[in-house]
């Protein structure tokens, strides 16, 4: 087994599952008419303040966004009932791990 790069941290596989729901929703909610603008863009981009210490971090972040924007563009190209319900379902548990972070529950 592999050692985890040096600058990792133990809530690391939360804080990408994060990225990567910030990056779903980013694309279905814009999908879905929201009208919010870059304002998921702009919430990873704090976390990246935050988090993204080493440009491997950084890079971490940002391909778990780009993973979840990139995923989520070739499932959906119109809103349906099942995008609304995935943005829901998405936003339940984005804000459970950031709360789970913030407390440090990790």
């Amino acid at each position: 087994m592999m050692a985890p790069p040096a600058d990792s941290r133990p809530y690391d596989p939360k804080l990408l599952r994060l990225a990567e729901i910030l990056g779903a929703i980013h694309y279905l909610r814009e999908l879905c008419g929201a009208n919010e603008g870059q304002f998921w863009r702009d919430t990873m981009q704090e976390l990246m303040k935050t988090e993204g210490s080493t440009a491997i971090r950084r890079s971490r972040l940002t391909r778990s966004f780009n993973q979840g924007y990139r995923s989520y563009s070739r499932t959906y190209n119109v809103c349906t009932p099942s995008a609304r319900s995935t943005i829901d379902r998405f936003l339940t548990e984005g804000a459970e791990i950031a709360d789970g972070l913030s407390t440090g529950n990790h």
